[in-house]
């Protein structure tokens, strides 16, 4: 059985793991991760699916047990307590409203259940309501409401007992692109409002870059990178990481040493690297290579071009779309090229000449 062990802990951490590993059917979903999610911190867990961020959320929330380590909420051990002596609340991608009762009801159903007396529900689940603006929808059924405004009640319903930490699975991804950035903007509102600590998975880059204070990517169960969203895009510091976060290209082994001249992996991102006939001449001290354009992409503001190099690997460039931009047609022979200075070494090689 597992042990409580007597250690100081970080008391500005909402959430703290201690090599925390959990194994199912022979697979270990998470692996000896360790990390500290710091009070009032919006925090996100991002990750392709399998990758270990949904079983984290669910160690948090108590809905699973570590095979080892332990899980720590305001310093306190929680590792083996039941989600209800947990001060956390999760909204999950559903949403799992109950259809039979109005939307005040709704909110309100948690006090309820801890036999909050009725005027009180009623004036907590009206200021859930209306900092979620929604409190002139109180009497409607979530039926009647839009996905974007059911995802609301569940928020307020979430938030209306006060928890310290609110889990937010995935909780986005059930809409449209257009809502689903308005609600980005109106989460990360809600947390700077409250103050809560957020902690929020999800498989898509762009909501975490632009809501969370810090990302956690993860891979095969275990964080390849810990960083605010900015070192996370500009300073990779694995190759699955400059892949999964934003568009890069990586080089690695004979590729790698060919064009920097060291047996250096490195990552350059798509909108450094610039596409050029192969007679042009490359800037000096650039790297360049040269290939066979496979596909011409139109994305409104940017175009992206993808490249098959001479050498078997596809390389990507985009820019923004220019009037009087050459046409690129698939089939064509091309040069791309890139300073030097934006090749990003990854950790665990030599460091870029």
């Amino acid at each position: 059985m597992m042990t409580s062990r007597t250690r100081k802990r970080n008391m500005t951490s909402a959430i703290e793991f201690n090599r925390v590993s959990r194994t199912y059917n022979h697979v270990r979903a998470v692996d000896e991760v360790s990390l500290a999610i710091e009070t009032g911190e919006f925090f996100a867990m991002l990750g392709p699916s399998g990758s270990g961020k949904t079983t984290c959320l669910r160690l948090i929330a108590g809905f699973e047990s570590p095979d080892s380590g332990q899980v720590f909420l305001d310093g306190r051990d929680v590792t083996e307590q039941p989600p209800y002596e947990r001060d956390v609340n999760t909204v999950f991608q559903d949403y799992a409203l109950f259809p039979h009762m109005t939307v005040l009801d709704n909110v309100a159903y948690s006090l309820r259940v801890r036999k909050v007396p009725r005027a009180e529900q009623i004036r907590r689940a009206m200021t859930m309501l209306e900092l979620v603006k929604l409190a002139d929808m109180a009497q409607r059924r979530p039926s009647q409401l839009s996905g974007g405004q059911r995802q609301r009640v569940a928020l307020a319903r979430a938030l209306v007992n006060q928890p310290r930490v609110l889990l937010l699975d995935e909780p986005l991804g059930a809409l449209d692109l257009k809502l689903r950035e308005e609600m980005q903007v109106e989460l990360k509102n809600l947390q700077r409002r409250l103050g809560i600590t957020f902690v929020f998975v999800t498989h898509d880059q762009g909501e975490a870059l632009s809501m969370a204070d810090r990302v956690a990517v993860f891979n095969n169960g275990r964080i390849e990178q810990l960083a605010d969203p900015r070192t996370l895009y500009s300073r990779p510091a694995t190759a699955f990481v400059a892949r999964f976060v934003g568009s890069a290209n990586v080089a690695e082994g004979a590729l790698a040493t060919r064009l920097s001249g060291a047996d250096t992996a490195f990552a350059v991102r798509a909108e450094h690297v610039r596409l050029m006939a192969p007679e042009e001449r490359a800037a000096e001290n650039a790297m360049h290579c040269e290939g066979t354009l496979l596909d011409v992409q139109y994305h409104g503001a940017l175009n992206r071009w993808q490249v098959s190099l001479d050498s078997g690997e596809v390389f990507v460039a985009s820019a923004p779309d220019a009037p009087g931009t050459p046409a690129m047609n698939p089939g064509m022979r091309v040069q791309l090229a890139w300073k030097r200075s934006d090749a990003v070494a990854l950790p665990g090689d030599r460091s870029m000449p």
